[in-house]
């Protein structure tokens, strides 16, 4: 390998001659090597964004020339638009707590990428980290890339997986089947109710979600190191946080407290917990398909779902019901992830958490995770399943629950009797009703019709 000689505060080390990265991204290289999980590229883009917003902010307020600080903005825009600018950034998730060996990283390739576009010598510490530290970048980053993924793909898939369950459900008012408590048979309810529950209960998560995004949208940027503030200018926050929602349309202020959202990440512990929410939520509708779709003899077969793939390698004929078993893992790795997060939101000591590299990569990852489960689950499970309609009037009519409807003319312990009579004998409610009552079978017919309980 060819290489040239970097060097840093700790001295000189030899870097590839063709990497963009400096002497303290190579350190870290070499000193970081528990799992070559790189950080998600919505986090290191959050970062390249911060420096772009930073350099215009310190510009505005004299702290750099025009040239130099031309130069960092430019070098910013270059790498955004590069197709492949990830392969300058080879660190992973297991590295300094602060995030430093991934800020320093962005700061070394963007002063390289700057230096050659100028051609003047830009400093990765001193110009292109002008009034900031790891610790205000990185806790800034987490917010910035979970507010952007929130507001550009989360949102989006909730409402889409919104209007295509309700769609759907709205399809399906003319089907009544048996209601389920402890998995036993209960009383009727319509598919349509059914599936409008699933579009309810998403809705309500989503607005959970919105509540969040201001308290999101508040930064640490402009703290530096602890808080204080120390080395940047007093104004830099409040224009930092000007510019950057021009930049993004999104609505960004400096944080009442620095010290709070840099020795802390309870925002992204809140926000997580409402995507474990979300998971838990996705979890219930699926296995809701899976035991729907199950049989189709010997389970409740009550609904097809598409066919996608061959189910075995060795029962022919087979088809499993993928998509909601993929969404269950998915969910699953969710909640996983959220428990890491709730950890790592521990790790607060003074004045700074050391956990932020996980904390991005589980958070960004989570949101990732579940706005594909949204999609999958709407498009290729929801939308196209189809009803079985024979299945669910069979089960129905023999459903001796619905002796319930005749509590209040015969009382509840002689609906019992019936309907445990009908259970021992399989045999429809109504006829069971006629021998055990004085009731005619026309007020019978009434008082069961089961359109009349949903």
């Amino acid at each position: 390998m060819i290489t040239r000689i970097e060097h840093d505060s700790m001295g000189d080390i030899a870097v590839p001659d063709n990497a963009l990265y400096g002497a303290q991204t190579q350190r870290a290289i070499a000193n970081f090597t528990i799992y070559p999980q790189a950080l998600p590229q919505t986090f290191i883009q959050a970062i390249i964004l911060i420096k772009k917003i930073a350099a215009r902010s310190n510009l505005h307020l004299h702290r750099l020339s025009t040239t130099t600080a031309e130069a960092i903005i430019n070098s910013c825009d270059h790498l955004l638009n590069e197709p492949d600018f990830m392969r300058h950034f080879p660190l992973g998730v297991y590295q300094t707590g602060s995030g430093t060996s991934t800020n320093m990283n962005v700061n070394e390739v963007l002063a390289r990428i700057a230096s050659q576009l100028s051609g003047q010598t830009i400093n990765a510490n001193d110009e292109v980290n002008y009034g900031q530290s790891s610790n205000d970048v990185i806790p800034s980053a987490i917010h910035l890339s979970a507010a952007l993924a929130l507001h550009h793909t989360l949102l989006p898939a909730l409402t889409h997986f919104i209007a295509v369950t309700k769609n759907k459900a709205h399809g399906l008012r003319e089907f009544i089947k048996t209601g389920r408590t402890h998995l036993m048979d209960a009383m009727p309810v319509s598919m349509e109710q059914s599936v409008a529950t699933w579009a309810d209960q998403i809705a309500l998560i989503q607005q959970q979600l919105i509540l969040l995004q201001p308290a999101l949208q508040t930064l640490a940027q402009g703290g530096t190191a602890v808080g204080t503030g120390i080395n940047t200018h007093s104004n830099f926050a409040t224009l930092f946080n000007q510019l950057l929602s021009e930049e993004t349309g999104l609505t960004f202020t400096p944080a009442a407290n620095f010290f709070t959202h840099i020795s802390s990440q309870d925002t992204a512990v809140l926000l997580s917990g409402q995507l474990k929410t979300l998971a838990v939520a996705l979890i219930k509708i699926a296995n809701d398909l899976r035991w729907m779709n199950s049989g189709p003899l010997a389970g409740l077969s009550e609904i097809s779902l598409p066919a996608l793939q061959p189910g075995s390698s060795i029962m022919p004929g087979k088809v499993n019901p993928v998509i909601p078993e993929a969404v269950v893992m998915a969910c699953t790795q969710v909640i996983g992830n959220d428990l890491s997060i709730t950890l790592a939101g521990q790790s607060g000591n003074f004045e700074l958490n050391v956990m932020l590299p996980l904390i991005a990569n589980n958070l960004l990852t989570n949101i990732t995770l579940l706005s594909n489960c949204l999609y999958s689950l709407a498009d290729k499970a929801i939308a196209d399943f189809t009803v079985n309609e024979a299945k669910l009037q069979e089960a129905l009519t023999r459903n001796p629950i619905l002796a319930t409807a005749l509590n209040p003319v015969i009382g509840y312990e002689k609906a019992a009797e019936i309907a445990k009579q009908a259970y021992k004998e399989n045999r429809p409610i109504i006829d069971v009703a006629v021998e055990h009552t004085n009731l005619l079978r026309e007020e019978l017919e009434d008082l069961l019709d089961p359109k009349k309980m949903i």
